[in-house]
């Protein structure tokens, strides 16, 4: 009677602990999902911020040296009014794949939010951070988005910080977002610059037209009803990502 009640009370346990060996699994893939970004599957705002309070008390403990850079895409609404929100979420795709592929395994990847993106580098000294900001900058830069007949591509502002002793993930997150704000005022500064042929619209390929809006002499003009009512066709829109 009492090996009965024993064995019983195992079965029980055991059954117990695997309900709640399920409940934890559960939870952390719950856990998971509140810190992943649905479109691009990197983290969101929330497991960056997470991964960087991690980082910065490593940086405090064990003396390592770690870099956050932020990267605001210029342009990007100009996608979205042009070619739609599908065009959009492609866009933001290839930017999140090239930028993933530019960066270690070590590092973290994040949308921060809209068209930004963070990324914590670790092992790094403050030239190797800046060098990686601006390879970062050419890289998304350099992505082609054809969409049906027409290509387009995005710029790219991208700030950087280097983690300090003593920081706290606000100061860091700060620090980097100001580095980001003033490197897009830097660009807005060279292009004001620039001669008049080589600043290009958004959205337009280089070399087409001027800040004016007016057509290049060497540019193909465009046909008369595509001025400015004809958009393209969004439900047979082919995105192709790629060189031009």
């Amino acid at each position: 009677m009492f090996a009965l009640a024993e064995d019983e009370v195992l079965s029980r346990t055991r059954g117990l602990e695997a309900e709640l060996a399920e409940a934890r699994s559960k939870i952390k893939q719950l856990e998971s999902r509140i810190e992943t970004d649905a479109l691009l599957d990197i983290f969101n705002r929330r497991g960056f911020e997470r991964e960087l309070t991690r980082a910065v008390l490593q940086v405090n403990r064990y003396q390592r040296t770690a870099a956050v850079v932020f990267i605001d895409l210029d342009d990007f609404k100009s996608i979205n009014d042009r070619f739609g929100h599908l065009a959009g979420d492609a866009t933001l795709k290839a930017v999140a794949e090239t930028i993933i592929k530019a960066c270690r395994a070590s590092d973290t990847v994040a949308r921060f939010g809209g068209d930004e993106f963070a990324v914590l580098l670790w092992n790094l000294r403050e030239c190797d951070a800046r060098a990686k900001a601006q390879s970062l900058e050419e890289k998304i830069e350099a992505i082609k988005m054809c969409f049906a007949t027409d290509v387009s591509s995005v710029g790219a502002s991208a700030g950087f910080t280097m983690l300090r002793r003593l920081d706290s993930p606000t100061e860091v997150i700060a620090r980097a977002d100001k580095a980001m704000y003033s490197r897009k005022m830097e660009k807005k500064t060279e292009e004001q610059h620039l001669p008049a042929a080589l600043v290009v619209d958004p959205g337009r390929s280089p070399g087409f037209s001027n800040r004016s809006g007016r057509d290049l002499p060497n540019a193909p003009r465009r046909n008369a009803d595509r001025a400015d009512s004809a958009r393209p066709d969004r439900r047979s829109l082919q995105i192709r990502v790629g060189p031009a």
